[in-house]
């Protein structure tokens, strides 16, 4: 079940982000994303979680880069021990629907994410723009990738 973020979710997001260490994400980037929660509750910035059983097993957000043209996907992770399970492909095409029915004027989209899922995110249709490596940290590299909405 989709549902939006609240604050009560907080410390199960940051036991997903901790799953995900270390091949998905670098350490220091659980501050980050720390912030980026401290944002989603001041802001209502447009965050969700996917619950099974009554727990929160993902999370993943959408925002503007620049308003209205490009939206970006934020933060998307799936509880590390449910991988491949399909969790994160409808995370994914949740938040793409989303921004098609919320967000119309949204023509692009565009991720921030590494090497280990370029792939997964190419089957929706995103390109690389731009790869930086190490990017992120040492073995992760920043893969900037855009789809068509």
């Amino acid at each position: 079940m989709f549902r939006p973020y609240a604050p009560a979710d907080r410390p199960v997001c940051l036991t997903l982000f901790d799953s995900n260490l270390p091949r998905y994400f670098a350490e220091h980037e659980r501050t980050d994303f720390a912030a980026f929660l401290n944002k989603v509750e001041a802001e209502s910035e447009p965050y969700f979680v996917i619950e099974r059983d009554a727990s929160v097993v993902a999370c993943g957000g959408v925002g503007y880069e620049e308003f209205p043209t490009l939206a970006y996907l934020s933060w998307g992770m799936v509880r590390g021990e449910l991988h491949g399970t399909g969790l994160g492909t409808q995370l994914t095409q949740f938040r793409l629907d989303w921004l098609r029915l919320h967000w119309p004027a949204a023509t692009h989209t565009k991720i921030e994410t590494s090497q280990h899922t370029e792939g997964f995110y190419a089957r929706f249709g995103f390109e690389v723009v731009e790869r930086e490596q190490d990017g992120f940290g040492p073995g992760l590299d920043k893969v900037l990738m855009v789809a068509r909405l």
